[in-house]
């Protein structure tokens, strides 16, 4: 058997199969998944929680929660201060800056601000985004005036 044959009979086996995974639905547009929350581990109890979503992907009442507005070019960036141990998690009091980096270099800083919740204090700020955009986020977070740093990367 040639190559051309070999190949052409593993093609007319596959094709099929192929076919066969879509169940004859028409191809889908890709949904955004928003990525899990991540954890930064600051200073022995101490965590940090953070994301960063863009911010069409929110659900408009948790967007009016965070008081603000749903638009195409935005991210929300989160930052929640608890400490954990045996018992669970409890509020951290602190500060929180942040500043956001695209891989063109272009910085910006991000205004953070407190949105008090249940007992609970989350900050917020905006980024400024792009479709296929990668944005690397410096934190700095000071909680008994004691200044923790930490980084992450986000690809949109």
């Amino acid at each position: 058997m040639t190559i051309r044959g070999f190949l052409g009979a593993a093609l007319a086996g596959v094709l099929p199969l192929l076919a066969a995974c879509s169940g004859g639905q028409a191809p889908q547009a890709a949904q955004f998944v928003p990525p899990a929350p991540s954890v930064a581990v600051l200073d022995g109890p101490l965590r940090a929680r953070y994301t960063l979503v863009p911010t069409l992907s929110l659900d408009p009442a948790v967007a009016r929660g965070y008081g603000i507005e749903r638009s195409e070019g935005k991210a929300l960036l989160l930052v929640a201060l608890r400490n954990e141990d045996d018992a669970g998690e409890t509020a951290a009091e602190g500060q929180v800056q942040a500043e956001a980096r695209d891989l063109s270099g272009r910085r910006q800083p991000v205004a953070m601000r407190p949105i008090r919740s249940g007992g609970y204090v989350d900050h917020v700020g905006l980024v400024e985004v792009s479709e296929r955009d990668v944005v690397r986020v410096e934190v700095r977070a000071t909680v008994d005036g004691r200044s923790h740093r930490f980084d992450f990367q986000r690809n949109f």
